[in-house]
């Protein structure tokens, strides 16, 4: 089973643009994260895909692997999906290009949900940590999933799911973490199949796969994410390293 790590890297960003290219200790945001990946030791290749000649030109001249996007896109899936379609590959797993401090633990655990699974069954893997806050639970940002007793995915949305009607009956509330391991026949399904009601409403390409009947089975775990999303969470990054 070929396992590889994508990394989409988009250089317009509406809260930060140019972030990826930002210096982080000497060295690009998007190069850190390309480094970790392959520090990781998970994956039997890592290739960033963009869209942008900048960011192309900074992984190829440090002896990385880019593809660059033909197609603009409007979700992440999308742009993977045209990077992968001629690679000879199983699993793709999506790295985020704005989290230089990856932690190796999540990548593994959904990459096991693929070793374990020999009568593929499962599309999608991703993660998901519970939240006990009150302003999280509601937080539209925070994207909420609920599952089934085998731990495959019902519905994602942005709404608090599911609706507290009955306060003490023991739900727990699981924030989405968006870490995604796909099949490549899911992921190239995905990029050939039209987006749906559901997805253009609570603009959520998950649902996609949903809709259209794919399996995304979840995994559990405590882990929260680093991402340098404005000029605040650079200068933490940079504190941190």
């Amino acid at each position: 089973m070929k396992i590889i790590a994508v990394i989409p890297a988009r250089y317009a960003s509406t809260r930060f643009p140019a972030k990826l290219m930002q210096d982080l200790g000497g060295k690009t945001v998007i190069l850190r994260t390309y480094e970790a990946a392959i520090n990781t030791q998970l994956f039997d290749d890592v290739f960033v895909v963009t869209d942008s000649d900048l960011i192309y030109d900074e992984i190829v001249s440090h002896g990385g692997k880019a593809i660059k996007s033909i197609k603009e896109h409007e979700s992440g899936s999308d742009r993977i999906a045209e990077a992968v379609e001629n690679l000879d590959v199983d699993i793709v797993i999506n790295v985020q290009g704005d989290e230089p401090f990856i932690d190796a633990e999540p990548l593994a655990k959904v990459i096991e949900v693929f070793r374990n699974d020999s009568d593929k069954k499962v599309d999608l893997a991703s993660l998901m940590r519970e939240i006990t806050n009150e302003d999280d639970i509601n937080n539209p940002n925070n994207v909420k999933v609920v599952v089934d007793q085998n731990g495959f995915a019902l519905y994602f949305s942005r709404s608090v799911i599911p609706y507290p009607r009955e306060k003490n009956v023991g739900v727990r509330y699981m924030q989405h973490i968006g870490i995604y391991a796909f099949r490549k026949q899911a992921l190239l399904d995905f990029y050939r199949l039209p987006m749906q009601s559901l997805e253009a409403s609570e603009k959520l390409e998950q649902l996609r796969y949903l809709e259209f009947g794919k399996r995304i089975k979840m995994v559990e775990t405590t882990h929260v994410g680093i991402g340098i999303d404005t000029p605040e969470d650079l200068e933490k990054a940079r504190k941190m390293l």
